[in-house]
């Protein structure tokens, strides 16, 4: 029997805000994460910004892993996890008690330590290379440190490397886990730190803005890289209800596709494939949707793609479709999982979270996107897109929780 299944704890770290409550306070602020690069060198680029986590300290926040033997990525995910599991008013007891699942997105891992050992190996050979940075590097330690750090062995941990759509894989994984009774709870979403590797990536491909990002506007001109994490707590509603925990929305469902139609460039019809695939899955009709939380990169292309797509399923007036990317930048494969927890939030809250740094809408993304300013709102459902590279597509809708409602 399917399983009704509710997010009851959020952990955040992200450049505008650490932690549930600071985050939401910057969201509904508006507030931008955009500053000049210092995880690594920037000399040689002519633009040089990105969305950082600045004045982060993990220690507060990992209690079993020395913090010198994690990746940055790795600290986030494990701080975050904690956060999620405090907020959701779990002890660590309780959660070894139980079957669990532990899915985190990612799109570049550890890629800012394997930077460094290529600079070392190129620098002075491979005898130079810093064994600690080789034990931090492995992809798979962004799931296996939050277990080991939480002390849970009755949990699958995996990490899912589906570029910038991995943070909603990760929480549809987690879903489907809970909701078919083959894990009691889920710690989902998703990390990634700054790395140079991916910067001069997108910086090669024409995509990085040169100030800020500004998604659906006639003057965008590309995106931020950014960095952080964003885990939720999944378990089922009768569980949240019997505990007394905070519930923030109810995932009421999901849904994946994959085009390969291009390394890099977004199908509209595929994007609209997998938003109607997710509605379906939910059960919920297109009116029935208050808000999307888009893709939103802030690129030309993907920009009109998206919305070309939302439209084809919405019509002409479909709801209204903020981008996070404009406060967040992108943060790859923790972005859609950022999202998804603002997308929580909004229903928690009752606002809409803006699309700032906006002037003018483009005329080929004929959306209303919020702009600037945080609105008041009642929202029920809300649609939250993560489009990633190699037409990796994914689709979580979530709802506010109504114990009278029967799904």
């Amino acid at each position: 029997m399917s399983r009704r299944v509710v997010v009851s704890g959020l952990g955040v770290v992200s450049s505008i805000g650490i932690g549930r409550a600071e985050f939401a306070d910057a969201l509904r602020a508006g507030r931008s994460g955009a500053r000049p690069i210092s995880v690594f060198d920037t000399e040689g680029f002519e633009r040089t910004m990105g969305c950082e986590v600045a004045g982060f300290d993990p220690r507060p926040w990992i209690h079993r892993v020395d913090p010198e033997e994690l990746g940055r990525a790795s600290r986030f995910a494990v701080a975050a996890s904690r956060m999620a599991v405090e907020d959701a008013g779990f002890t660590e007891a309780e959660l070894r008690a139980r079957r669990g699942m532990i899915c985190v997105g990612t799109t570049d891992g550890e890629a800012h330590d394997l930077d460094r050992l290529a600079e070392l190996e190129l620098a002075h050979g491979p005898a130079a290379m810093d064994p600690v940075l080789a034990r931090r590097s492995p992809a798979t330690r962004l799931s296996a440190t939050i277990a080991q750090d939480l002390a849970l062995s009755d949990v699958e941990a995996v990490t899912v490397a589906t570029a910038c759509s991995a943070g909603n894989y990760a929480i549809g994984t987690g879903f489907d886990a809970v909701r078919a009774g083959e894990a009691d709870f889920a710690l989902c979403g998703g990390a990634d730190s700054l790395c140079r590797k991916t910067f001069a990536g997108f910086y090669r491909l024409g995509t990085v803005a040169p100030d800020c990002c500004r998604p659906f506007d006639s003057e965008r001109k590309g995106i931020l890289t950014g960095e952080g994490a964003g885990v939720i707590v999944l378990e089922t509603a009768e569980s949240a209800l019997r505990r007394g925990a905070p519930i923030y929305a109810e995932v009421l469902g999901y849904a994946l596709n994959c085009d390969a139609l291009h390394p890099v460039a977004p199908d509209r019809a595929s994007i609209k494939e997998c938003i109607e695939l997710a509605l379906r899955d939910a059960g919920v009709d297109p009116a029935e949707v208050d808000l999307i939380s888009a893709h939103g990169t802030g690129t030309p292309a993907n920009d009109v793609t998206e919305t070309g797509a939302i439209r084809d399923v919405y019509g002409e007036k479909p709801p209204p479709t903020v981008s996070f990317k404009a406060m967040l930048g992108h943060a790859m494969g923790a972005a859609s999982a950022l999202a998804a927890i603002a997308c929580g939030l909004g229903i928690t809250h009752r606002f809409i979270p803006p699309t700032i740094n906006h002037r003018e809408t483009d005329p080929e993304c004929a959306i209303d996107c919020v702009p600037n300013h945080a609105v008041e709102a009642e929202l029920k459902i809300v649609q939250n897109n993560g489009l990633a590279f190699g037409g990796n597509n994914a689709v979580v809708v979530l709802g506010r929780f109504d114990e009278e409602v029967t799904r």
